[in-house]
């Protein structure tokens, strides 16, 4: 007997969509950001807060392909990639930073400020779109254009 497990981001999950919109966000304000921070630090500061914000995209899409993988294997499993995940992620960064931090084009303040205001910034920003509904579990639906019919 044969099994196959499959380790595929699956497009159809809710938080692979999420995080992808999180993802499409970040890249949108991340020339913003890295136009900060070279305005503030220089070259090395843009390096650094570019390096941030791809450090926190990089952890919103592992984030998602832990649960999308999760999820096909059991609810458990899924509590336990949330918890677990969260601090494995969490460790993921710190080296990131610990890994960087001695190299001549890191400005430590630039790239903590963009960790910490990057992540919770998205977030916040997520929540705007996120509809967490049984009928639309992910997004929120788009209005399909202008209506027609008067009130």
């Amino acid at each position: 007997m044969t099994t196959t497990v499959t380790t595929r981001f699956d497009e159809t999950a809710p938080e692979a969509e999420i995080a992808r919109d999180l993802a499409r966000r970040g890249l949108w304000v991340a020339p913003a950001l890295v136009a900060l921070g070279a305005l503030g630090w220089g070259v090395d500061g843009a390096l650094s807060v570019a390096f941030g914000v791809a450090v926190v995209i990089g952890n919103f899409l592992l984030s998602a392909a832990m649960l999308t993988y999760a999820g096909r294997i059991s609810l458990a499993f899924v509590m336990g990639a949330a918890l677990f995940g969260y601090l494995v992620r969490l460790g993921l960064v710190a080296a990131a930073v610990l890994l960087v931090k001695d190299l001549g084009w890191v400005e430590i303040v630039p790239l903590a400020l963009t960790l910490a205001i990057t992540h919770l910034g998205l977030l916040f920003w997520e929540t705007r779109y996120v509809s967490a509904s049984l009928a639309y579990p992910a997004l929120k639906p788009k209005p399909s254009g202008p209506s027609t019919t008067k009130e």
